[in-house]
């Protein structure tokens, strides 16, 4: 395989986005994504949501920003080195992000994204700084970054093949993980909303309620603790992790840019901040509502500040039932109205001290979890899966674009594993 140097820019075109005035609401639609930094999810090859979109007004006024399917599309303002996506449809992207679109005459589409997100941690080392003090790679000095690809098409698209590969299994899982996480949501909301639960039509109802239900306190139900304040001093390379808001991504948590404690400082300081296997986590600072539920292989974790651990109180109240009510519609707007502050929503465990829930008989909790059980550990295995996936994409890809392994022993080493 013969490789020759390149720069960035010598893949195709690199765009640069915009984000159009947000007093003139015409700009925006439904018709074409609007890729931010916000929408872009660690380790994830494609962006298929994003918050806003385009109009077809927008459109025309910034027409010569639009991107192409199967584009690269790089964050190189703010968080830089950790977010890149590959778009799978006509869209545009704001001004934290450029775009290169390949030359698909000399370049297979799906090698650049690979080859590029192998160089994100050279993204990050060419920040050129900014006024503001946020991390800020130009334009010409992205474009001007080298790096070593083959010469030959054929290869590149060998190269790709494999690492498709891995992310082809991880939409995959992904897409069932959101099918076992909307069944459930909408059993819950049958169930403990609507009241449509098994035998619903025989039931009766006092105060609105099916005889037997209760409006309770949340602190009835649920054990919750905030995590404790830590400062960059205590931040070490290995130890113990920790989760802040920042590593909460897509339900997951971003092991990839993970802070840690010393063992013996969890120990004698933050023992009690331990989280367990099947605890609930759920973001209460900035965007609130990102919920993640603790696993075995996330362990040992230690809970940080703006996140709040919640833990069944009792066997009365299960561990799903608690998962999906903090999921809920009705949960979630809750929280938003009860939160403070004006640049930053903050919300705490005192406004959970304030919060009533809908809880039912003994029998419809035991039974709502019976049902969902089989669910819930299927998708939390599936997030294992896509983890263990993440992790042996991102050992191969360096391994492959510096020529250190073969295309044929990594065809090998994945038929072997999956």
């Amino acid at each position: 395989m013969k490789w020759h140097q390149i720069r960035v820019g010598d893949f195709g075109t690199v765009i640069t986005g915009n984000t159009p005035p947000k007093n003139n609401l015409e700009y925006y639609g439904c018709e074409y994504k609007f890729i931010k930094p916000t929408d872009m999810e660690v380790g994830m090859r494609y962006t298929p949501f994003t918050e806003e979109c385009y109009s077809q007004l927008a459109h025309e006024k910034y027409k010569k920003s639009l991107i192409p399917p199967l584009s690269t599309c790089v964050v190189t303002i703010g968080s830089i080195g950790k977010k890149i996506t590959l778009t799978d449809d006509y869209c545009f992207v704001n001004q934290a992000v450029n775009a290169v679109v390949p030359d698909t005459a000399n370049f297979d589409p799906y090698f650049v994204f690979y080859a590029l997100k192998n160089i994100l941690h050279r993204v990050k080392a060419a920040d050129t700084g900014a006024s503001s003090g946020r991390e800020n790679v130009s334009k010409s000095n992205f474009s001007n970054l080298t790096l070593s690809v083959p010469v030959d098409k054929i290869d590149q698209q060998k190269i790709a093949s494999i690492l498709s590969g891995y992310d082809d299994l991880l939409e995959n899982n992904t897409k069932r993980i959101k099918l076992l996480e909307e069944a459930s949501q909408n059993i819950y909301k049958e169930w403990f909303v609507n009241f449509r639960f098994p035998g619903y039509e025989n039931a009766k109802f006092e105060n609105g309620l099916p005889k037997g239900w209760n409006v309770v306190p949340l602190a009835d139900v649920i054990d919750y603790k905030e995590g404790p304040g830590l400062r960059n001093w205590q931040y070490r390379n290995d130890g113990i992790p920790f989760l802040n808001i920042r590593v909460l991504n897509g339900g997951e948590i971003d092991f990839t840019d993970i802070n840690y404690l010393e063992e013996s400082e969890v120990e004698a300081k933050y023992k009690h901040f331990l989280l367990d296997e099947f605890d609930h986590v759920i973001s209460t600072s900035g965007t609130l509502g990102k919920v993640v539920t603790i696993r075995k292989s996330h362990l040992p974790l230690c809970l940080n500040t703006s996140i709040i651990r919640m833990r069944q109180k009792s066997e009365r109240y299960g561990k799903w039932l608690i998962r999906e009510m903090i999921r809920s519609d009705n949960f979630l707007n809750e929280m938003r109205s009860m939160a403070t502050g004006s640049a930053q929503l903050n919300f705490g465990p005192k406004h959970l001290e304030m919060m009533n829930v809908v809880v039912p008989e003994l029998e419809k909790s035991r039974l709502f979890e019976n049902i969902i059980d089989p669910f819930q550990l299927k998708l939390l295995l599936l997030l294992d899966k896509n983890k263990l996936l993440k992790e042996a994409r991102d050992i191969l890809l360096p391994r492959l674009m510096n020529g250190t392994i073969t295309v044929d022993a990594a065809v090998e080493e994945f038929e072997a594993a999956y």
